[in-house]
């Protein structure tokens, strides 16, 4: 209902609802703690610093200004497509959830710069990330069905690509309808 009605921001109302929970034994505090996925928590906390650093360091800045200088004068759906293919080959060596960290600060900088709402371009990262079809170390799920399905790693490639690509277009094409430039 806090979120809905939108009388905080939605991290405190489900910080209230999470209290709520343990207040009326919803849940105790062992399940509570097992049901905490530690090792993406880890990964977020370890990359965060590290967009930190390239934003205080000027790698952001820098990055932004080669995107811009190379696809800038295109327009900002050439900019879209080009940060959601940066997204998707910085997601064949690393998680998306990195990925997705380390990608923002370089989507927004580069909205700012061009003087446009950041909002398709934070949209466009979160499903360039989320799009993380073409590896088996993209994604843990990728990882997880790996070995049962007995898929090799040329398998995601042959559908990861097209599939992304895919991907790419519609999210191009429809990002901007939902949250204009």
């Amino acid at each position: 209902a806090l979120m809905v009605t939108d009388p905080v921001p939605n991290v405190i109302a489900a910080l209230i609802a999470c209290l709520l929970m343990g207040k009326f034994r919803c849940i105790d505090m062992e399940s509570a703690y097992k049901s905490i996925h530690w090792p993406t928590l880890i990964l977020i906390v370890g990359m965060l610093p590290f967009a930190l650093a390239l934003q205080k360091t000027g790698g952001v800045d820098l990055i932004v200004g080669a995107l811009i200088s190379a696809v800038g004068e295109m327009g900002p759906r050439v900019m879209l497509a080009s940060l959601f293919a940066l997204c998707a080959i910085i997601g064949l060596f690393i998680s998306n959830t990195a990925t997705a960290v380390l990608m923002a600060p370089i989507a927004l900088g580069t909205a700012q710069q061009m003087g446009i709402s950041p909002y398709p371009f934070a949209m466009t990262i979160a499903i360039a990330a989320s799009a993380a079809f073409m590896t088996p170390v993209s994604s843990p799920v990728n990882t997880l069905v790996l070995g049962p399905g007995n898929y090799r790693f040329v398998d995601f490639v042959r559908i990861g690509v097209p599939f992304t690509l895919l991907v790419m277009v519609v999210s191009v094409i429809t990002i901007p309808w939902f949250f204009p430039f």
